[in-house]
């Protein structure tokens, strides 16, 4: 089974971990059994002899059988030795009995010599437990005892009176202390045992002192505490079970396996409701695409018939204007002819008085067709006119009936807007609903980290996680009290119009009460009301039992907003108008985020071109620059 050219395990017992206390002995016992088990070490010299693979700079290595295996149990049962150096001889000496009995040679059926057997052994009462003897069973002791063990994080004690003292409240007794299931319970329950064996007051110790016993002793229950007939025995065999480190870690095994299992049919279910969603999604999509098509399809119609419309309605136009032109010119050829006769009659006046006779009744005449063609004239002009009224309100009823029709179009996609809108929502919200349970760790991030958890064989980092989380809090704490020296400190220098400066969060600005009561007060008692309603709101502000906010859910986060049906709110509005309003309601929003239980006004580093709160580094770039200006300027 042993091969001369296997490694030795010299060094990495050596190198392995540092010093090891008594109590500690039996796991260390069982990791050094197992890794002989596991690399094959050098045991067999060329010559047939045996030597120690823990001992490997010692210059006798030729051993038989019989002198090897007591080498090993002698340096294995030797309280003188380092424990780290008794664990690995102990582990050796049990490989020697159990892996290599071929080697003792005819002596291999007398029984091997036996270690000297320990009062503990590799099985512990399971949830871990440690067990106190020798306690004070009252309550100025029970305090006491939650003092001391508070660093071990308990889950539980149980005090257990002796039987021979039930009638006495002040009798001593046992106190059964309860870890966590997992391992870092088994190591706090170690770290107890080790403190309570570094101070002697260990199961060792407790054993040795004999009726000399002051103060109380503990350790963890192990099988011959389970196996006890006392009470303590009687309470673990009830309450816990006996199990070795192997068996909880097989055990945690197979639960991270189900629990792995359970996951990936989680996973795969959250899959298929995915696809699902997304089939859901194109089905919709396509149903928008088709409405989206058709949308188009109609508004190319009506354009085109409103194209017809038009250019039907620029020909009746042109045809009345021609219409018009071609008569204006007829009259004016006809009136010319009447002033052409007029002329030629007016010299044949003097001829005769017959003549003149006949010449005044043919003026009379040609002056009643010169007022007929007039009025003639005036008609055409009324029916020109009342052509160009007609051309213009058929033209504004065209722009009606187009706006008209415009504004049915737009209502149509609004409302098909909103129908995919709402379709889209509630798509989101199914969705929104499946995955509301991975919100805190996606389910494959989970796997991961068990199999993670797994192969790192489950070390725990509380401490670390704590040590960061104070870090973070003591660098949080600083940066505060730096804004508040900085706020107090620089008070002079960022007042004014400055870029970064001090606002006062909470604080409500006067202007607008001043605009407002210019409009309903006269000029020399409107800044007086503006200042007594500016400080009678901001008293108001600083009420605790004035809370205009409601809680809305913006985009599946819950999101605090000012309550617009609040009464006060409503009759401020009414009173004073939008400015006063939003004055208010931004000092309220103000106040809630720097200082809702307080409500009074707090001072703020404020970056007044951004309209934000400015950062300490803006504020510390921005004091230099004003700090170098200066400078040059008293050069």
């Amino acid at each position: 089974m042993a091969d001369a050219s296997s490694p030795s395990l010299s060094s990495s017992s050596s190198s392995s971990d540092s010093e090891i206390s008594d109590s500690e002995l039996d796991l260390y016992e069982q990791k050094y059994l197992h890794m002989l088990k596991t690399t094959n070490p050098r045991i067999k010299n060329p010559d047939g002899t045996l030597r120690c693979p823990f001992c490997a700079g010692k210059k006798k290595q030729g051993f038989i059988y019989k002198d090897l295996l007591q080498h090993a149990t002698g340096i294995g049962a030797s309280s003188a030795r380092a424990p780290k150096l008794r664990a690995t001889h102990l582990a050796f000496a049990r490989f020697l009995q159990t892996e290599l009995s071929d080697a003792a040679g005819p002596s291999a059926h007398l029984p091997p010599p036996k270690p000297p057997r320990r009062s503990d052994d590799d099985r512990f009462a399971w949830p871990w437990t440690g067990i106190l003897v020798n306690v004070p069973i009252s309550e100025e002791s029970r305090v006491e005892l939650e003092r001391r063990l508070a660093g071990f994080s308990p889950v539980s004690m149980l005090p257990l009176r002796n039987v021979s003292d039930q009638e006495n409240e002040s009798s001593m007794g046992s106190v059964v202390v309860e870890f966590s299931k997992s391992w870092s319970g088994l190591k706090d329950a170690m770290a107890f045992e080790n403190q309570m064996n570094a101070s002697r007051f260990g199961k060792r110790d407790w054993e040795e002192n004999g009726d000399r016993k002051e103060g109380f002793y503990g350790w963890i229950a192990r099988g011959d505490d389970y196996e006890s007939e006392s009470r303590v025995g009687e309470y673990l065999r009830a309450h816990t079970e006996l199990r070795t480190i192997p068996d909880v870690a097989k055990e945690e095994s197979r639960n991270s396996g189900k629990l792995v299992a359970i996951l990936s049919d989680e996973i795969e279910a959250k899959n298929e409701n995915l696809r699902n969603l997304e089939c859901k999604y194109n089905e919709i999509a396509m149903a928008r695409q088709r409405v989206m098509e058709d949308k188009d399809k109609i508004h190319q119609a009506y354009n085109e018939e409103m194209r017809n419309m038009q250019r039907i309605a620029r020909e009746t136009a042109r045809r009345i204007f021609e219409e018009n032109v071609k008569l204006r010119l007829e009259l004016d050829s006809k009136r010319k002819e009447v002033d052409l006769r007029c002329k030629q009659l007016d010299k044949f006046e003097a001829k005769s008085d017959g003549e003149k006779n006949i010449l005044e009744d043919e003026k009379q005449k040609t002056a009643m067709e010169n007022s007929s063609l007039e009025l003639a004239s005036m008609e055409q002009k009324k029916a020109e006119e009342d052509v160009m009224k007609l051309a213009e309100d058929h033209k504004k009823e065209k722009e009606a009936a187009l706006a008209k029709i415009l504004q049915l179009e737009k209502q149509i996609d609004q409302k098909q807007q909103l129908e995919l809108e709402i379709e889209q929502l509630k798509g989101r919200l199914r969705v929104m609903k499946h995955l509301a349970e991975e919100e805190d760790l996606d389910l494959q991030e989970r796997v991961d980290a068990l199999n993670q958890k797994l192969e790192d064989e489950k070390e725990c980092l509380e401490n670390l996680n704590g040590a960061l989380v104070s870090k973070e809090r003591e660098s949080n704490f600083e940066l505060q009290e730096a804004r508040k020296e900085l706020i107090t400190g620089l008070d002079d220098l960022l007042n004014g119009r400055t870029v970064i400066g001090i606002k006062r969060m909470g604080e409500l600005d006067e202007k607008p009460f001043q605009v407002a009561c210019k409009k309903r007060y006269s000029a020399d008692d409107a800044d007086t009301k503006a200042a007594e309603l500016c400080s009678a709101w901001q008293e108001e502000l600083k009420q605790p039992s004035w809370q205009p906010y409601k809680i809305v859910d913006v985009d599946g986060v819950k999101k605090e907003v000012i309550n617009e049906d609040d009464e006060k709110l409503k009759n401020l509005w009414i009173e004073l108008g939008d400015d006063v309003y939003n004055a208010v309601t931004t000092a309220l929003m103000e106040i809630n985020e720097y200082n809702p239980s307080g409500r009074y006004v707090v001072p703020e580093l404020w970056s007044f071109k951004d309209g934000r709160k400015a950062t300490m580094m803006e504020v510390i770039q921005y004091i230099f620059k004003q700090w170098k200006s200066n400078k040059r300027k008293r050069h």
